[in-house]
């Protein structure tokens, strides 16, 4: 358990600094285009995370991120809703026999087509969040709205590809 822990700290805390040097200054398509890969820390918590941990993991995370890059509570807020809905998109795509609590939700482990519902149902929650709160107003609503769609996309094709580097075909669970 301790080692799991540490891990999912390393991992976390390697996403936000990768995300605040390097992600966030890659801007397509004029800024429309941002990818947050550190949500990928979030999604990738175990089953058998208690969600009080995972709304705190969530709220540190979304602090140190409102610390790299600003205004302080917008990634902190984003980030907990995205971990308080984490368990409830969790339970709505669980399948019938339930899930491995040991198992971390991986492309290897439930497969491609469950990862990316679950990746990208939860990006988008983020993101919309997010970036209406950023503006905090419907002006401009469908510019809004193609901006969370291209940034969930990035951000979901990224993540998939770190599902791809991290994990081994053959199930490892770092």
């Amino acid at each position: 358990m301790l080692q799991t822990v540490l891990i999912n700290i390393l991992r976390i805390l390697f996403l936000v600094l990768l995300q605040s040097l390097v992600v966030s200054k890659i801007q397509l398509l004029n800024g429309l285009v941002l990818p947050w890969v550190y949500i990928f820390g979030i999604l990738m918590l175990p089953f058998e995370t208690p969600r009080w941990m995972v709304l705190f993991i969530g709220f540190i995370t979304g602090l140190m991120m409102d610390f790299f890059s600003g205004p302080l509570g917008l990634h902190t807020s984003a980030c907990v809703f995205l971990a308080f809905m984490q368990p409830i998109i969790q339970r709505a795509l669980s399948p019938r026999e339930g899930y491995d609590l040991t198992q971390r939700p991986t492309v290897q482990k439930m497969g491609l087509a469950w990862y990316l519902t679950y990746a990208g149902i939860l990006t988008l929650l983020h993101h919309s969040w997010f970036y209406f709160m950023e503006v905090f107003r419907f002006t401009d609503f469908f510019y809004q709205l193609l901006h969370i769609v291209l940034s969930s996309l990035s951000t979901l094709v990224l993540m998939t590809i770190g599902q791809y580097l991290i994990y081994s075909s053959k199930g490892g669970n770092p």
